[in-house]
C-alpha cells in the first residue's frame, strides 16, 4: 500500500483540517460574543441576500447546504427567539417562507463585523495571502459552480 500523498490530496486534507479548525474558531467565538453557530449566521446571511428578503427553505438549503428539514430545524429556534419569521407563501400554501426580522438584521450585521475581525486576524498572519485575496477569492467561486 502507497502512502505516499500526491500534492492534490495533501491540499484536499489541508483543506478540510483548515475548515474545520476555522469552522470550530468562528462557532466559539459567534457563540460567546453573539449566541449563535457559524451554520446559523450562514443560514441568516442567506435570508439577509434572498431576493425581495424573502427565501423558502428550498432555496435556503442549496444556499447553505443543508436539506429542506434541517433548515426547518435550525429556522425554528431563531423564530422563537425573534431573529427569524415564517409565513405562507401567497402563490402556495404549501410554501413556508423565511424572512429576517430587524433584531434579526441587527443580529447579522454585528455578526458580520465579528467573522470580519477574525478572519483579518487569521488573514495577517500569512500577508501574502491576504495581498492576493481577491485571486483566491475568485478561485474559490470557481471551484465552488
Amino acid at each position: 500500500m502507497n502512502s505516499q500523498l500526491s500534492k492534490e490530496q495533501n491540499l484536499a486534507l489541508a483543506f478540510a483540517a483548515s475548515w474545520n479548525l476555522l469552522e470550530k474558531r468562528l462557532d466559539r467565538v459567534l457563540g460567546s460574543i453573539r449566541g449563535i453557530s457559524f451554520a446559523e449566521y450562514r443560514l441568516m446571511r442567506a435570508l439577509s441576500a434572498a431576493p425581495n428578503a424573502w427565501a423558502s427553505r428550498v432555496d435556503l438549503a442549496q444556499t447553505v447546504g443543508l436539506t429542506p428539514s434541517g433548515v426547518t430545524r435550525a429556522l425554528r429556534p431563531m423564530e422563537k427567539l425573534g431573529y427569524v419569521t415564517t409565513a405562507k407563501s401567497k402563490r402556495d400554501a404549501r410554501l413556508a417562507l423565511a424572512s429576517l426580522t430587524p433584531a434579526g438584521q441587527d443580529l447579522v450585521a454585528d455578526a458580520s463585523a465579528v467573522v470580519d475581525d477574525i478572519m483579518k486576524t487569521i488573514l495577517e498572519q500569512s500577508p501574502g495571502t491576504y495581498a492576493r485575496l481577491d485571486e483566491l477569492l475568485g478561485l474559490l467561486e470557481k471551484f465552488g459552480r
